[in-house]
């Protein structure tokens, strides 16, 4: 539309409009994973939608399932963030039996080169717009030397809880001053800044011991993290107030970078696929209100087939109706599957038998899929038997729906302490068996779990106070939200230093 300025004497001729400069460009790197891919796309969302900043989102090739990645990147182009996908780099080099970590890792430094010719390559054209910061998530803190390089800050993303960086932290700093293949470990029990204690069984997967191959490569990745200009943290103020204000005073003193609350980041429900969620919310729209436990472990997450078939047992003898999202269960004792799931492969059949007849009615099992973001914050929704992935998590406090913490991998057993524990968010109650030591969880402590979040006393304070994070974490987005507020004021510095620079190189 045209504008005219207007004087006394009447209206003024038309005036050209000026273009407007290009907005200040970020470019965010998400490692591979849905759990990383996920909240970062939800993050470039909001500095194009909400912060006036243009954004590309740069990631991996997807080694699993290329589905879920595509939708994710077209979703993003939509809502006009840019996306590029690094050239694949060789890996078959590496043993079979490589920790997926490791493969993660290497695949990360093998494509910096890849990453620093792209951002190079846009440096140097003239009708690129300037960049504002780099973004790469945790597990990239090998393409920090490339702000460096770049002259722009570069803040590291955090899909993780707080928590996460803290224990991460902890490891480095009690790690200074060794080298030579030798490290120290972490003390446990570890008392975390909000007051939960957390035990050696606890801590993530390869900081449990020095011994553990990976513990030495999580403290090199550490370590490249004093290098970030700070902390984009998926999480928000009120969930974990004093470890948010023990890294403002680690900050001031200079012992590590500033770590800002800018979440929760949930997935859109408008991203989830309408078709293949429509069963599962058909038959959510046909319950009670309050009266659905929803079951479900990750992408990734496996049970063996012991444990599948004990689960199936305790359901049914909860007597609560249940959405159980059932996945291929492991069959080397694995509680993870990164591999691309063979679309012949029929979950469902291995339940026990008789066990969806019997349960018709008041149970709906589906094959590896279900719209979570949907089924959560549909009015049927109760309550989450949850792996405890902090996207899911996130995901159940942002709608209000409690959760049975049953951990699996990763840093999952350290979030579901955090979750379950009345010094730290109080939001869940976690199961008292099956933890590292092959232990199955008992169909008899499924059910009691069940119940005693559904029915019993301890689960009715939980269920209070996910309440109360849920109004916390709805205000943490809104216009004056801490979330917000503080995504803002990131913002406005790359805006400044981005012009800053535009007007030196004219």
């Amino acid at each position: 539309m045209e504008s005219f300025a207007t004087s006394a004497r009447g209206d003024a001729p038309p005036r050209a409009e000026l273009p407007e400069p290009p907005r200040p460009h970020v470019v965010l790197v998400a490692s591979p994973g849905a759990g990383h891919l996920n909240p970062m796309a939800e993050l470039a969302r909001r500095l194009v939608a909400h912060l006036g900043l243009a954004a590309t989102l740069v990631t991996f090739p997807d080694r699993s399932a290329a589905g879920p990645q595509s939708a994710v990147l077209s979703s993003l182009r939509d809502a006009g963030v840019a996306t590029a996908i690094l050239p694949a780099v060789p890996l078959d080099d590496l043993p079979p039996d490589t920790r997926v970590e490791a493969v993660f890792f290497e695949m990360i430094a093998r494509s910096v080169p890849h990453l620093r010719a792209l951002l190079l390559r846009d440096a140097a054209s003239s009708g690129a717009p300037l960049l504002a910061a780099l973004v790469p998530d945790f597990f990239c803190s090998a393409a920090l030397p490339i702000a460096a390089e770049l002259g722009v800050p570069g803040y590291l993303f955090v899909p993780a809880s707080l928590a996460a960086i803290h224990v991460m932290r902890r490891a480095v700093e009690i790690n200074d001053g060794v080298g030579g293949g030798e490290y120290r470990e972490i003390p446990a029990p570890l008392r975390l800044p909000s007051g939960v204690s957390l035990r050696r069984e606890d801590l993530s997967d390869g900081l449990r011991t020095w011994k553990d191959p990976m513990y030495g490569r999580f403290i090199e990745e550490g370590r490249r993290y004093r290098a970030a200009t700070g902390f984009l943290v998926n999480t928000f103020y009120e969930i974990d107030p004093a470890t948010v204000e023990e890294f403002k005073r680690a900050a001031e003193q200079g012992a590590f970078p500033p770590a800002y609350p800018v979440g929760p980041f949930v997935r859109s429900s408008s991203d989830e696929d309408a078709a293949s969620a429509a069963a599962c919310l058909e038959w959510l729209d046909r319950q009670p209100t309050g009266s659905v436990v929803y079951v479900s472990f990750g992408s990734a997450g496996a049970l063996s087939v012991e444990q599948t078939a004990e689960l199936a047992a305790g359901l049914e003898d909860s007597g609560h109706r249940f959405l159980w999202v059932v996945r291929m269960p492991s069959l080397d004792g694995a509680n993870n599957n990164f591999a691309a799931m063979d679309d012949k492969d029929d979950p469902l059949a291995w339940l026990p038998e008789g066990f969806l007849e019997r349960t018709s009615g008041r149970g709906l099992a589906v094959a590896a899929w279900a719209p979570q973001v949907r089924v959560l914050s549909h009015p049927a929704t109760a309550a989450f038997v949850s792996h405890c992935g902090w996207n899911s998590a996130l995901e159940s406090v942002a709608a209000g729906v409690p959760m049975v913490a049953w951990p699996l991998y990763a840093e999952q057993r350290m979030n579901a302490a955090f979750l379950s524990s009345e010094e730290g968010a109080g939001v869940a109650l976690r199961l008292r068996a099956g933890r590292d030591d092959g232990v199955v969880v008992g169909r008899e402590e499924v059910a009691a779990a069940v119940r005693e979040l559904m029915e019993g006393e301890k689960g009715r304070a939980v269920r209070r106070r996910t309440g109360d994070l849920r109004q916390a974490a709805d205000m943490a987005w809104a216009p004056e939200g801490s979330s917000r507020r503080a995504l803002e004021e990131i913002a406005g510095r790359w805006k400044a230093a981005a012009i800053g620079v535009g007007k030196d190189k004219q």
